[in-house]
């Protein structure tokens, strides 16, 4: 678990960013979880090596506002975030059209749970027991 998450709205994060820059953090990296109806878009940042996350829950089909002209090494992270994941992103300072970590004829957001046939499906790894025996 993450310390020091922030929960913010959706309408705020770029003001939020835009504080955290002010203040003296970097920015680090983002990270996005499919989570089914959602995806938790978590942004990570840095100051004297101790880390502050804010988090954003983005409905799928929702645009999620670029922070690349704050920081402009998010729109790399956010790109990835488009190709990959099908996130919506609006105001990316270089928008790569979904070919950023796509080649052509690739499938279109591997990783976004909500296309049948794509995506990573989880299989159960439990080994098979013969009926009626018990596993220890």
């Amino acid at each position: 678990m993450l310390n020091n998450v922030s929960e913010t709205a959706l309408d705020h994060i770029s003001t939020e960013v835009w504080k955290l820059k002010q203040d003296g953090y970097r920015f680090v990296t983002m990270t996005c979880c499919d989570r089914g109806e959602s995806h938790d878009i978590l942004y990570h940042f840095d100051k004297n090596y101790q880390l502050k996350h804010l988090r954003v829950t983005l409905p799928k089909g929702t645009d999620l506002p670029s922070v690349s002209a704050i920081f402009f090494a998010a729109l790399l992270v956010e790109n990835e975030m488009k190709d990959l994941m099908g996130v919506s992103v609006s105001g990316m300072a270089i928008d790569f059209q979904g070919r950023f970590m796509l080649a052509e004829g690739a499938p279109a957001t591997p990783l976004n749970k909500s296309i049948p046939g794509i995506g990573i499906q989880i299989q159960d790894k439990t080994p098979a027991t013969p009926e009626g025996t018990v596993k220890s």
